[in-house]
């Protein structure tokens, strides 16, 4: 079984190494071109990139697989089989036709619930208990393919994106061990998503971080979560961006307005800001390109930090 692995970030690499522990013959891996990166603006590559050269696995990068000098490469490669792990392109219909056992995709939501780029942040925002991995067929239209398998995978209060997705990787690795065993050997039937029941969310937005303080402290605090660690939730300070990396929800408000900052009865060295209901409190923070800070650090260096009004 002549295997195609496509994926780019870290939580696309579990799956990667789980096919070659496991012997599969993983005949070339696709991942997205070295990109300029960090003020250097230095060429960086993929963490699948560097995972598969560790492994001796031949690389293959290009900024679209749409040309028919692509197609033709990926036909002369031969796959029975692709798997995809959040790899950054939308295939189109002639390349999925290419290998005959089809593509499998590794996702990391239950669908139908949460098609889309943004998957773990959007089961965030939406308030969910639990969230999984499903392990699907490809088709042309984003996330539509029928199921092979699925996991579920609660949400702690304590997730962010960046925790949440670490989880699910290693759920997401395993699970395709199963799913490909049994398509491989005919022992599972695709199931067909309910179209009744899908919900999509696209790629998150840098400009979607900034806080709005008039929303609900429960609604900020999903965001502060469901943003981190891309985009980050920020607001200003005395016209300085400033990150909000880790809160917490409290309730009642009194009558002060939207985005007054307060300090915490009972529990010295906190932050709170006013919300349109509720309370967020403000547990780790940071100005851009500054280190990270609890409350307590960050009231010693802004002692007027208490009583301001941050921008709604």
């Amino acid at each position: 079984m002549r295997i195609v692995f496509m994926g780019s970030p870290q939580f696309s690499v579990p799956s990667l190494e789980q096919l070659i522990i496991n012997h599969y013959n993983v005949v070339a891996v696709y991942t997205q071109p070295d990109r300029p990166s960090g003020r250097g603006r230095g060429l960086a590559v993929s963490p699948v990139k560097n995972a598969a050269l560790q492994w001796g696995l031949p690389v293959i990068q290009r900024e679209s697989l749409r040309s028919e000098e692509a197609l033709a490469q990926m036909a002369a490669i031969k796959p029975d089989i692709i798997i995809i792990c959040a790899f950054g392109q939308v295939l189109t219909q002639a390349l999925l036709d290419i290998p005959p056992r089809q593509c499998l995709n590794v996702h990391f939501s239950l669908l139908p619930r949460h098609r889309g780029a943004s998957p773990v942040a959007s089961a965030i925002l939406a308030g969910d208990e639990f969230t999984g991995v499903s392990i699907q067929l490809v088709r042309a239209k984003l996330d539509t393919g029928p199921v092979l398998a699925g996991a579920a995978v609660p949400i702690s209060p304590l997730d962010n994106t960046g925790s949440l997705t670490e989880k699910l990787s290693i759920v997401g690795a395993h699970l395709l061990q199963e799913a490909l065993i049994g398509w491989i050997n005919d022992t599972i039937k695709p199931i067909a998503q309910d179209e009744t029941k899908a919900t999509y969310f696209g790629q998150v937005r840098k400009e979607e971080g900034e806080i709005d303080w008039k929303l609900p402290a429960v609604e900020i605090w999903r965001r502060v979560r469901a943003h981190y660690p891309w985009p980050g939730c920020y607001t200003y300070l005395k016209g300085k961006l400033l990150k909000i990396n880790q809160a917490a929800v409290l309730t009642g408000s009194g009558i002060m307005e939207a985005g007054r900052v307060v300090s915490l009865p009972g529990k010295e060295g906190t932050i709170g800001v006013v919300a349109g209901d509720g309370i967020l409190q403000v547990l780790n923070m940071q100005y851009a390109g500054k280190k990270a800070m609890t409350a307590a650090e960050f009231l010693r260096g802004q002692r007027d930090f208490l009583g301001t009004k941050l921008p709604n």
